[in-house]
């Protein structure tokens, strides 16, 4: 090799390994997933078993950060302040799509500055009542409700919590007062506590409560019975027409690297797809979906107008 020809050589090797600095292997650093929603709620219960799968796989931390308030909206300002570097995600739940439809003045449009990664899967909210109610069943429910003061609590006033139990006064021609608290876990434990008659939560948030007695299911407001609770009713069977529906899905701004979104998604969805973390998720009351970007694109298109359309005709408003 000629002299020449040498120093090109070592011109190129220079710049390949230059080339690989520069672009090192993602992640080569703890990744930070925020959740809108308190310690013990549904997003906060899923984000950490998706961590730990994900640790499994790339070798890195995935650290669940907590940021309740505003039903999600201050999660949505911290993540937007983070370099879209991609080691910030978001866990973006039909919550955040509630409160941009209901809280006036939001300061980001969900739509544009947010690009989607992956669509876990759905799951229902479970309508639970204190011990002491004499209500064993839905129609019973609303029969009480027409003749006593009844309270229901929230994770917070915007929440999906409080859209479920605002359709439900709606629709059945009930007026409930709204009770909101500072996410699920008080919410709940306000019922247990005969603060307020009934809440609403997700399976994952309630399914302790219910299976240990301390409260009582009485329905399910999905479309369709839940299978980890398969005795309790879909609340549509005695409301026609009744229906919300919670889901797990994960973001990150826009403009994170596209490279990066590419896998992060890929391995969301393969992660999603496997029997062992498949059974955790359904575990947990999920009806998994694993979804590709473009897929998670379209969900939030059709959720948005869906929501959009519930909220203006339950009137949901906060001044």
């Amino acid at each position: 090799m000629s002299v020449v020809e040498l120093a090109g050589a070592l011109a190129l090797a220079i710049g390949l390994s230059g080339a690989h600095a520069a672009q090192p292997t993602f992640p080569d650093k703890p990744i930070r997933l925020v959740i809108g929603s308190a310690p013990g709620s549904g997003p906060d219960i899923i984000s950490r078993a998706l961590a730990d799968r994900l640790y499994g796989a790339w070798g890195q931390r995935i650290v669940v950060d907590a940021r309740p308030g505003v039903a999600g909206i201050l999660s949505a300002d911290l993540v937007l302040r983070a370099v879209p570097d991609g080691y910030t995600w978001m866990m973006l739940t039909s919550q955040l799509l509630v409160a941009t439809s209901v809280y006036p003045n939001v300061k980001f449009n969900l739509s544009k500055d947010f690009a989607s990664i992956s669509l876990l899967g759905t799951v229902p909210f479970v309508l639970v009542v204190n011990n002491d109610m004499p209500a064993k069943s839905v129609r019973e429910l609303i029969e009480l409700a027409k003749k006593s003061s009844l309270a229901y609590g929230s994770a917070g006033t915007g929440a999906s919590e409080h859209l479920s139990g605002d359709l439900f006064t709606r629709l059945t021609g009930t007026n409930m007062l709204h009770v909101p608290y500072k996410g699920i876990s008080e919410a709940l434990s306000a019922t247990m506590g005969r603060e307020v008659q009934l809440t609403y939560g997700v399976v994952p948030a309630v399914m302790g409560a219910v299976s240990s007695g301390r409260v009582r299911a009485l329905g399910v407001t999905g479309p369709t019975r839940n299978a980890l609770l398969p005795d309790v009713p879909s609340i549509s069977e005695v409301v026609p027409g009744y229906q919300t529906l919670g889901w797990y899905s994960v973001v990150a701004p826009t403009g994170t690297p596209e490279a990066v979104l590419a896998k992060a998604s890929a391995e969301i969805a393969k992660s999603v797809k496997e029997p062992q973390f498949g059974e955790q998720l359904k575990g947990l009351g999920l009806d998994l979906v694993g979804s590709t970007r473009a897929e998670l694109d379209a969900f939030r298109r059709d959720q948005t107008k869906q929501i959009s359309d519930i909220v203006k005709s339950a009137g949901v408003t906060v001044k």
